[in-house]
């Protein structure tokens, strides 16, 4: 039977000697939960694990395009779209997306994903042309006026094409590059960075009735398959950046799953990302119906999925997202240097 070994994440400033470092990053860990299917979980000493597995989950991650992951990273959502779930229609023209990519760079995002296909539930296929003529005008503006490393969120290998063409550096796919074949042969031939992530369904469908045996597992299972198959076309493991899909596929139940032990995800040896910012889930948890209005909600979701060692988080609400994480990190070390 399978096992699955979860760090158990600490952050306190009180380190044990025997504490491993988790993915090279600022959690420590000296127990792990060993998950099994249908089995009740067990915590267990880090001896107790096998070496390949404690490699995976103590190997510092490398850079990815050139944002040091030894620290958090926040990559700010950039949807050139008129229909996305939060923010439809604000960033559509050049002007208002190189504004907006501005502010979030100063506000503290180390990366800019930009977007031309909204993938809120019941979303409709946008045309390749269509999607391009969204986001390539933007990546080519922002790369020509401001210094920052540009995602390009697609599931379409054309689109990507074009925007890595004007300046993008990683080819992040919702589908975890399983809609259109062709895209992970174009990030190979470009040589970037990927970031693969889960979902159930398409976007149209999936939040009808999302179904799993074990999500926590099922997920996983996914993203360790889906990162072998990248490896095997030449994407090398840490170029590959993980993504569980909050909200992609999912109840507030799965989510919630999903989150409380994050830091399963480190086990694959990849960078990891998490993006809730202002999903359904804080919605009703937070009584917030309208999503412009779920800030500190996804503020808190991002602090519990940095102190389970996640390497990047994707949002809205860059400024807000940075004071809080700054602050965390200094009540967490005792420490501030003043940056």
């Amino acid at each position: 039977m399978k096992s699955y070994y979860r760090p158990l994440a600490q952050t306190d400033v009180a380190r044990p000697l025997d504490a491993k470092t988790l993915a090279g990053g600022w959690c420590w860990f000296t127990h792990v939960e060993i998950l099994q299917r249908g089995q009740p979980s067990q915590v267990r000493s880090v001896v107790e694990v096998p070496s390949d597995v404690m490699a995976r989950l103590c190997t510092p991650r490398k850079p990815v395009c050139g944002l040091d992951l030894s620290a958090p990273e926040l990559m700010g959502i950039l949807n050139v779209t008129p229909d996305s779930f939060s923010d439809g229609g604000q960033f559509e023209g050049r002007d208002e997306s190189l504004q907006q990519a501005q502010m979030m760079i100063e506000a503290g995002a180390g990366l800019i994903d930009v977007g031309g296909e909204s993938t809120r539930p019941g979303a409709r296929v946008v045309p390749i042309a269509e999607e391009i003529e969204r986001t390539q005008p933007v990546v080519r503006e922002i790369a020509k006026r401001l210094n920052v490393v540009m995602s390009i969120d697609t599931r379409k290998a054309e689109v990507a094409r074009a925007a890595l063409t004007a300046g993008a550096s990683l080819v992040n796919d919702v589908s975890g590059f399983t809609f259109d074949k062709k895209l992970a042969t174009v990030a190979v031939e470009a040589g970037v960075p990927v970031c693969v992530m889960h979902t159930q369904g398409d976007p149209a469908t999936m939040q009808q009735n999302p179904i799993y045996d074990d999500v926590l597992l099922d997920v996983y299972d996914f993203l360790e398959t889906q990162v072998e198959y990248l490896s095997a076309l030449g994407i090398s493991r840490e170029n590959i950046v993980i993504d569980p899909g909050i909200g992609f596929g999912k109840t507030l139940s799965d989510n919630l799953i999903l989150l409380a032990r994050l830091s399963l995800f480190h086990g694959l040896g990849c960078p990891l990302l998490l993006g809730a910012s202002r999903k359904k889930f804080i919605g009703t948890i937070g009584k917030a119906p309208l999503a412009q209005d779920r800030m500190p909600g996804s503020v808190a979701v991002a602090l519990e999925g940095v102190a389970q060692g996640a390497q990047i988080i994707r949002v809205h609400d860059v400024a807000q997202t940075r004071q809080a994480l700054n602050m965390w990190q200094a009540v967490t070390t005792g420490d501030y240097n003043g940056a």
